[in-house]
């Protein structure tokens, strides 16, 4: 009970000041036994060599010792509008509980009453194998107590561990570290405080930043940029946030070379850019394309992770492509639906994507798909799913109340999913070679017609959430290895959840 207090009180010191946040916090996250760095990793969606640039006292990757601290970068936002925090997706495991992703997974650096108040499970009801919230609170300083300090340590006080303690484990005085939590009682033994993170090496973060920019180079952005220099902006940029980025490329640490993807846009759609740059920056799924960098040099350019196989369209309706498999079209199907539902209800504040399309659902080269171009996506916040917005998208793909009111809800999204999934099945003939492969595609194309026909309902009331369509697809995705569509087109529990019943 004493952590939850004081995390409420972080909580509530955060909200009052929260205005913008900052790039860069820290996670101290304390090695419990069973733990390493791919396991750490895992769960903060970081890279292994991301996490060692500010680690230097781990010598050896696949060895870490238990009771050490782990330092684990992010990004520290400006959530709901009030608050400093980092939204993380974990993967659900069987038998999980919102105490032990708190206290274990994310080694208390959350606690058990806010991982339940970010998500919509019950204490009983998790799912396994979905992605759900985990938010985690953080610091960007604060200039009245000291102006020498950037970056700062979400910490999880342990028992032992008194100010004197951590002051001393952060090479910070205690009464500066007394400054930055007031009314921490650090005699407890528990609780989360916000420790500046001195001890952590400022060349380090340079380095990232440099390896960042050579990477870019070695992309071939041929793009000149001054990432350190300082120089008088001269010509008035659209958007204010645009005006304070110009001149300088942002990417997350290259330690190796890699692929991506560039999109290059004019300077008048910085709506657009800004948008996508919000999102992305907010929201990590496996399902969602992943931003790499952006760059403000007489255009605008995002960097995206290169997903190798082009996109669900091309392979719908280009003659020179293999023809999908229908199992690889449920997959696709599901992989699209599980990241619309993360976008509609585990994120804070929750999205609405509005332009969901064939051609925006990537292929990679295992033939998973990610979702992309979220240059119009549209932030609600909690209790307010529907709105009226101007009419943006892609005709076809918009439900009536939108396209005749400019009303917005994530039912937007699900009407235009259905009609993917229209688009799914209407290439059935390319897969069918055999009257055994007959039977079985006119069973999953029934069941999938279904699920089609519950999403493009004119009423969105009637039209299913994203959960119960991944919750469809997962058993459809798993009839296609089973093989056992009969039985499954018989399931009247199926039935009823994609019929709205």
């Amino acid at each position: 009970m004493i952590i939850s207090l004081v995390f409420l009180a972080l909580f509530i010191r955060a909200e009052a000041n929260c205005k913008t946040g900052c790039s860069l916090a820290f996670a101290s996250y304390y090695v419990w036994q069973g733990s390493n760095l791919t396991y750490i990793s895992t769960v903060f969606n970081k890279r292994i060599p991301e996490i060692l640039v500010y680690n230097p006292h781990v010598s050896n990757p696949d060895e870490i010792y238990v009771g050490t601290r782990i330092n684990v970068p992010f990004s520290c936002d400006c959530l709901h509008g009030g608050f400093l925090g980092h939204t993380f997706g974990y993967f659900t495991q069987l038998g999980d509980t919102y105490r032990d992703i708190a206290g274990k997974a994310y080694a208390n650096l959350t606690t058990e009453d806010w991982v339940r108040r970010v998500n919509v499970y019950n204490d009983t009801m998790i799912p396994d194998h979905v992605i759900i919230n985990v938010t985690v609170n953080c610091s960007c300083g604060d200039r009245r107590v000291s102006k020498d300090y950037g970056s700062f340590l979400t910490y999880p006080i342990r028992p032992g561990e008194g100010l004197s303690v951590v002051a001393a484990e952060a090479n910070v005085s205690a009464e500066v570290i007394g400054r930055y939590n007031p009314g921490v009682d650090f005699t407890a033994g528990s609780g989360l405080i916000f420790v500046p993170a001195k001890g952590i090496s400022s060349r380090a973060i340079a380095g990232i930043s440099i390896a960042g920019f050579a990477g870019a180079l070695l992309l071939g952005l041929f793009i000149y940029v001054g990432v350190y220099r300082r120089r008088k902006v001269t010509e008035a940029l659209p958007d204010p946030d645009i005006q304070r980025r110009r001149g300088r490329i942002v990417l997350k640490p290259a330690n190796d070379l890699q692929k991506a993807a560039i999109k290059k846009m004019d300077m008048q759609a910085s709506k657009q850019f800004l948008a996508e740059l919000k999102v992305l920056t907010h929201v990590h799924h496996l399902n969602l394309v992943r931003l790499i960098g952006y760059c403000v040099e007489g255009s605008l350019f995002l960097v995206y992770e290169f997903i190798e196989n082009g996109n669900l369209s091309q392979h719908l309706r280009q003659k020179d492509r293999d023809p999908l498999s229908w199992s690889a079209r449920v997959q696709i199907a599901l992989d699209s639906a599980r990241g619309l539902e993360y976008i509609h209800e585990h994120t804070v504040p929750i999205y609405i994507h509005r332009d969901i399309k064939s051609a925006n659902i990537l292929i990679d080269k295992n033939f998973r798909a990610k979702v992309a171009d979220f240059g119009l996506t549209k932030l609600t916040e909690f209790g307010n799913t529907s709105m009226q917005t101007r009419l943006v998208g892609t005709f076809g793909y918009m439900p009536p109340e939108y396209a005749q009111y400019g009303d917005v809800s994530p039912k937007v999204d699900v009407y235009a999913f259905g009609v993917v999934l229209y688009e799914l099945i209407s290439a059935r003939e390319a897969v069918v070679k055999t009257n055994e492969e007959v039977t079985e595609s006119t069973g999953l194309i029934a069941l999938m017609a279904h699920l089609a026909q519950s999403c493009t309902q004119e009423n969105p009331q009637l039209r299913p959430s994203m959960r119960s369509l991944v919750v469809a697809l997962m058993t459809l995705s798993s009839s296609t290895e089973d093989s056992d569509v009969g039985s499954l087109y018989e399931n009247k529990a199926l039935f009823n959840l994609v019929s709205g019943r």
